[in-house]
């Protein structure tokens, strides 16, 4: 029988590229603003908590859920950065700016510690404000032009994360392990691509996309945090998949109906 390490090797190799690589292939069905909103799930950071919980047990993973919930906040301003510097400049400069908008916010939040609730309130609000400071641009439409090596870069990128993240865990602890967690690998990629072949504003709509998405994000390591230790690793992550679905499709729908009502850019 594989121990542990074998076994959750294995689960990293294998099932971190194919959830992406389905997700990916999904999304490009609908608008930018709709591949963003898959992006908005915890599609590393999710990993990346079941494979600490498996590996350094359930009172670290859930030390861990609570950071990688509030390393939320980073990845708002990031697409901020990169949203406001996309309407005025190329990928690379955007890259930059959401890149040390980032950082800059992780380094902060490391420095300070909050209750979960503290933790949920501010997550909630960020979310709220962010949307709106967001620039405002015109509807979406079907993202167009695919490069072939776009989906195994994405597919291998995820997996590098998840194991770079979790290989490093034991020396950076639970705190920082998770406010580094959520770092925006998928939108980064995405929207520099999209930046790229579609211009700034197709790029701003992915990132609007991310942001709605992400309050499932939110929903999914508020659960963890609070069942983890109690409920055990199965029945915690099984409830808070559960939970995310079923509030990733209201989401969906608020996103629609956002969607189709006509702006103008600003």
């Amino acid at each position: 029988m594989l121990s542990i390490d074998w076994f959750t090797f294995i689960l990293k190799l294998v099932l971190v590229p194919i959830f992406i690589g389905t997700v990916s292939l999904v999304g490009r069905r609908w608008g930018t603003t709709v591949g963003g909103w898959l992006v908005g799930l915890p599609l590393t950071s999710g990993p990346v908590a079941f494979f600490l919980a498996l590996e350094q047990g359930s009172v670290f993973a859930d030390k861990a859920s609570g950071a990688i919930m509030l390393g939320i906040v980073s990845v708002y301003v990031f697409c901020l950065a990169y949203g406001w510097v996309a309407m005025r400049s190329g990928w690379f400069q955007s890259i930059f700016a959401g890149i040390l908008a980032f950082l800059a916010s992780t380094f902060l939040l490391e420095l300070t510690t909050f209750s979960l609730a503290i933790e949920l309130t501010l997550c909630i609000l960020v979310l709220v404000v962010s949307l709106y400071l967001m620039p405002h641009v015109g509807r979406d439409r079907k993202e167009v032009g695919h490069m072939r090596w776009e989906l195994p870069a994405r597919m291998i990128s995820a997996t590098a994360l998840v194991f770079l993240i979790t290989g490093v865990a034991s020396l950076l602890g639970p705190q920082l392990t998770g406010l580094l967690s959520p770092f925006p690998i998928y939108a980064t990629t995405l929207s520099a691509f999209i930046h790229r072949s579609q211009g700034g504003e197709e790029a701003v709509k992915f990132l609007r996309g991310v942001m709605v998405g992400s309050f499932t994000f939110i929903i999914f390591f508020l659960i963890l945090s609070l069942t983890l230790v109690s409920w055990g690793i199965a029945a915690s992550f099984l409830a808070a998949v559960i939970m995310s679905l079923l509030i990733h499709g209201v989401s969906l729908q608020l996103l629609r109906i956002r969607s189709s009502a006509p702006s103008s850019v600003s």
